[in-house]
């Protein structure tokens, strides 16, 4: 995964770059025998099917807008259906303008991963689970675009009336892998961070 973070920090000192780095810049593949492949469709299908699976729960034993309560005061399973993505954005735009946008920009986010997949290091398998987590979340939402143009959403947060938007289990593992990214990107930065009162190893005479 640090390959893949360094790519993203354009502004870090060329003499730092690790070597993973440069294997990605060299479009360099370890040959692994196709281990890790097998992670990311298993792990991919899991969460998929998983999310499919509630969803289809969901359809079928709660009527729309039907809300129960599980925590009191805290988590509700509530049936919503939301035609726009996360918080409503472009929920009132037109309904082949949404099904364009969202299928496009899901098969780009998709190839964009699978890019990223294919040039991290074989041993990577914290970075490997992070990108499958975000792979299976986003076919599992595309699935729901494709098949109804809207995604289902069931999962019901509130805390003294507030209601975080509702969402799914897709929902849930793009985000783990969102969070797990950024901890790998702040791990990944201290240890490139020259300790304090030292100077880069380029700057020494």
């Amino acid at each position: 995964m640090r390959a893949v973070l360094e790519l993203s920090a354009n502004g870090w000192n060329a003499s730092r770059t690790s070597d993973a780095m440069r294997a990605v810049r060299r479009g360099g593949l370890v040959n692994d025998g196709g281990r890790r492949y097998l992670l990311l469709v298993g792990v991919s299908f899991v969460l998929i099917a998983l999310d499919q699976v509630t969803k289809m729960f969901v359809m079928h034993t709660m009527h729309l807008h039907e809300s129960i309560p599980v925590i009191p005061d805290f988590f509700n399973l509530t049936y919503i259906r939301n035609p726009g993505a996360a918080f409503g954005i472009f929920a009132q735009s037109n309904s082949a303008f949404r099904l364009i946008f969202f299928v496009g920009t899901s098969i780009f986010a998709l190839g964009l991963l699978g890019t990223i997949f294919y040039r991290l290091h074989p041993d990577d398998v914290w970075g490997q689970l992070t990108v499958s987590s975000i792979f299976g979340g986003a076919i599992g939402n595309l699935i729901d675009r494709l098949r109804f143009g809207e995604v289902i959403d069931f999962l019901d947060f509130h805390i003294k009336g507030y209601h975080w938007p509702a969402f799914n289990v897709a929902d849930s593992a793009i985000s783990v892998g969102v969070v797990s990214l950024l901890i790998i990107f702040a791990l990944d930065k201290k240890k490139e961070d020259p300790p304090a009162g030292t100077l880069p190893q380029e700057n020494l005479p």
